[in-house]
Order: structure tokens, then sequence, then C-alpha cells
């Protein structure tokens, strides 16, 4: 049994059902965790998906600037 690191509640989890690094949610306040540690079970907040974002942003951004290329030659 783990314990979540925003409420404390005691969150059910079956250590060969979990790899290091997979995220699940808290049945109680909803925190998104992440598993630190296998034997015992560790959780940890999980990092936020600012990072995930930001990479769209990037790609977005990318395909701006190439749709801006092709412009400038059609001219």
């Amino acid at each position: 049994m783990a314990s979540c690191p925003e409420c404390d509640a005691d969150i059910e989890v079956d250590e060969f059902d979990v790899d290091k690094g997979d995220q699940l949610s808290c049945p109680e306040c909803g925190s998104n965790l992440e598993v630190t540690g296998l034997s015992p079970i560790e959780l940890d907040l999980a990092p936020e998906d600012d990072e995930e974002e930001a990479d769209e942003d990037e790609l977005s951004d990318d395909v701006d600037d190439v749709d801006d290329e092709d412009e400038d030659e059609d001219e």
C-alpha cells in the first residue's frame, strides 16, 4: 500500500502491475501521481503537462514557419 503525497490517502497499488515512471490518479483528491519506487511502492506528484504543451506549441510554430516560406516562394 502506498500513500498519496498530496492528501496522505492510502492507495492500493499492486507492485506487479506498475513500473517506475507509471502515472496514476489518487482516488481521494484526484492528484496525478507518478510511481518513483517499486519496493516498497513510492508515489510522488507527477510533473505538470506544461512541457508537453510547450513541445506542441513549438511544433505548431514550425509548421507556421514552413507555411510562411511557401507563401514567399509563390510571390
